[in-house]
């Protein structure tokens, strides 16, 4: 397999690494191939690839065990993260559906505001995580991109492989930095504890995330709501 110009080829291994892993095409507790056979596969010196393998780990999708090679450990549960520097994690191993609740054209004031930007309109989709069985939602999460003209088969058609990241990247707006906020909403809203089937009150947790490209453009602005005794932050500084 050749790898593309431009990125390091060992960001580049991670990143096809990734796509197997988060598409299910390598599913959690499967060996990964060998380094040699890595190597052969990639075309690249055994150091690249144990640079992959090490982003990887650092994202939490792998584990390298001594002697036996390394293996999946992404259970389908953390936050999407096209950067991989932040994760949140399940802190159990309930089984999670995830569904997508709407894909709409938008104007988002509060958004707007948040990230003190002219008025605009995005392409919005929201998403709720919840629990198999009683149905009770662990993360309601908001995305926004800014809206571009790639974006008008979505409406119609639904995102790219059924993927939010694979529709942002088919624009061809590629994620460089980006910067996060945690705390703590002391009380869930009427209108989201319905959609998360909680008491109106609640304490959750409240994840924004905002990613850019290498040039400052916005690629997209995420708000999570998270069950905190489901999740926790792991940061990587």
């Amino acid at each position: 397999m050749k790898l593309q110009i431009g990125l390091p080829k060992s960001q580049q291994i991670a990143q096809t690494l990734e796509q197997d892993i988060r598409s299910g095409k390598i599913a959690r507790g499967d060996q990964l191939a060998s380094e040699n056979e890595l190597v052969r596969r990639f075309s690249v010196s055994r150091n690249t690839v144990r640079k992959g393998l090490e982003q990887l780990a650092h994202q939490g999708l792998i584990t390298t065990r001594s002697g036996l090679g390394s293996f999946v450990t992404y259970d389908g549960a953390s936050i999407d993260n096209a950067l991989g520097w932040t994760l949140a994690l399940a802190k159990t191993a309930d089984e999670v559906d995830t569904r997508i609740l709407n894909i709409e054209r938008c104007e988002c004031p509060g958004t707007c505001s948040f990230l003190k930007i002219e008025p605009t309109e995005f392409l919005c989709v929201n998403r709720i995580r919840v629990l198999r069985g009683d149905g009770v939602g662990i993360s309601l999460e908001r995305s926004r991109s800014p809206w571009r003209p790639e974006f008008g088969d979505v409406l119609g058609s639904g995102l790219l492989n059924g993927s939010l990241g694979d529709t942002l990247a088919a624009t061809g707006f590629v994620v460089d930095h980006g910067e996060e906020w945690a705390e703590i909403l002391p009380a869930l809203s009427k209108a989201d504890a319905k959609l998360l089937r909680r008491k109106a009150g609640q304490p959750m947790l409240r994840l924004r995330r905002l990613t850019r490209t290498a040039s400052g453009e916005i690629v997209e602005f995420v708000e999570s709501i998270l069950d905190p005794t489901r999740f926790g932050l792991h940061l990587e500084f």
